[in-house]
């Protein structure tokens, strides 16, 4: 049985309550060390941090990119099922005259051992027309600090998301819900989020929805394989 030690008045003398905090800082100690709070990262409403944009630089004309990979672990299976998939719906290029062959190895590339950028960037002027690769449904329109301007488009049976960031402004009139068509101009190639000012490009991703369809989430799949 503890014994409550208390004084008189009911307060525990200052040095009971140092040697029970040092015993509370052993226990820590022994146990790999202080407690780390957890931080949540999404909940039932949308994302805490929505999915980011972390753009690995664009490669220099002649560069030999890195070796391309699938998302770390992913199916290669299911990789090639997806991808055969979007082949077979005709994406066509958000940027009219992109150098497919450019878009080599930039989904697995990192930066500064940040994770893998799972996108490609395709560099063109400032307020160059974007087009929806697909026809489908603007599923969100979005500001954030890594991406900037975005918009998330779903294709016409929400199987995969289209994720286009770092938008100049909007086509006038897109709103969220609005159905597209593939080739309709949905934005204008711009710089912001961060991305460098002197650089304006597209960064263009495509997810794999699960059963959720959550417009923040997906599986990621690699654009150079849809479009090469």
């Amino acid at each position: 049985m503890t014994r409550d030690r208390r004084d008189a008045g009911g307060r525990i003398p200052p040095v009971v309550a140092v040697l029970a905090t040092a015993g509370v800082m052993t226990g820590w100690s022994l146990r790999g060390g202080l407690p780390v709070p957890v931080v949540p990262t999404a909940s039932a409403a949308g994302p805490a941090i929505p999915r980011g944009v972390v753009d690995a630089p664009l490669p220099a004309a002649g560069s030999t990119p890195a070796a391309t990979g699938g998302a770390a672990g992913t199916s290669p299976t299911a990789d090639e099922a997806a991808i055969t998939a979007l082949r077979q719906r005709g994406l066509r290029l958000p940027i009219d005259d992109a150098d497919v062959e450019r878009l080599k190895g930039m989904f697995a590339r990192t930066r500064d051992g940040s994770p893998p950028h799972e996108a490609v960037d395709i560099g063109a002027p400032r307020d160059t027309p974007i087009h929806a690769v697909d026809d489908g449904t603007i599923a969100k329109l979005f500001t954030s600090q890594a991406g900037g301007l975005t918009i998330y488009q779903f294709d016409p049976d929400q199987r995969f998301s289209y994720y286009y960031a770092h938008l100049e402004h909007y086509a006038p009139g897109l709103v969220e819900g609005q159905r597209v068509m593939r080739g309709d101009v949905i934005g204008f190639v711009g710089t912001s989020g961060n991305a460098p000012p002197d650089t304006p490009h597209l960064h263009f991703a495509i997810s794999e929805l699960d059963a959720a369809r959550q417009w923040w989430s997906g599986r990621p799949i690699d654009p150079y394989l849809v479009f090469k």
